[in-house]
């Protein structure tokens, strides 16, 4: 929402034909087109497919913004099963497939195109109270992903940067907060602004990464987080 409010057309893809056409419908109001291209990305054919799709009937694309994932169990290491850990994948697979088709296709054009990875503060510390630690473990994965891909390309004009949220109203949050409601009270005790940040409140800094303002900032992980990681740096 936030690209399309500074001028920018859209693809969207997922898996949920209805929240897709909701957000179509928002984005037009901007008058800015949107595209639907429905696929499980966290499926790595299905991702493979859509990726190919976008180029070969809306491309070229300037700026790619790879924003699939989530904690979706709350299971101790110890009592973790190996399929549960390969969930991994999730947080990893489509970053990885979509950077090399879509972001491969901006090398070949050597213009100012930009990767905005989505991590997570989640990459840099360990959540307290929360099982699924192949999670930390993706999010730490992207980032990393995120720096040695933005030096390989650097000199290609294509920057790559990552989000790293703090805790946000997102669906899923909203989800966990009833599932878990301990967790999240206690969450929300240790940010230091004393609230969850709202979604939009994100959208200005994909802007800035994806605007000629950044052009000198590639390899980053920026924290967008109301301070939590503060109270974390005193405390341990």
């Amino acid at each position: 929402m936030a690209l399309a409010d500074a001028g920018a057309d859209v693809i969207l893809s997922g898996r949920e034909l209805e929240s897709l056409e909701a957000t179509v419908a928002d984005i037009r109001a901007f008058g800015r087109e949107a595209v639907i291209v429905q696929a499980d990305m966290g499926n790595a054919k299905e991702c493979e497919q859509a990726c190919q799709r976008v180029l070969d009937e809306n491309g070229p694309i300037d700026i790619l913004l790879n924003n699939v994932g989530g904690r979706l169990i709350d299971i101790p290491a110890k009592e973790l099963p190996l399929e549960q850990w390969q969930k991994i994948d999730l947080n990893l697979m489509s970053t990885f497939l979509c950077t090399k088709i879509i972001g491969g296709a901006m090398l070949k054009r050597e213009t100012p195109d930009r990767v905005i990875n989505i991590a997570s503060m989640s990459g840099m510390i360990a959540n307290r109270g929360a099982g699924g630690r192949c999670y930390e473990t993706s999010k730490a994965a992207i980032i990393q992903f995120t720096r040695a891909t933005a030096a390989d390309w650097a000199s290609r004009e294509v920057t790559v940067n990552a989000i790293c949220p703090g805790g946000f109203k997102t669906a899923p949050n909203q989800k966990w907060s009833r599932e878990n409601p301990e967790v999240i009270e206690s969450f929300n005790t240790q940010i230091p602004m004393e609230k969850f940040g709202e979604p939009e409140e994100l959208g200005p800094l994909a802007v800035y990464l994806a605007s000629d303002a950044s052009r000198y900032m590639t390899g980053a992980a920026l924290l967008i987080d109301g301070g939590y990681t503060l109270w974390c740096a005193i405390i341990h």
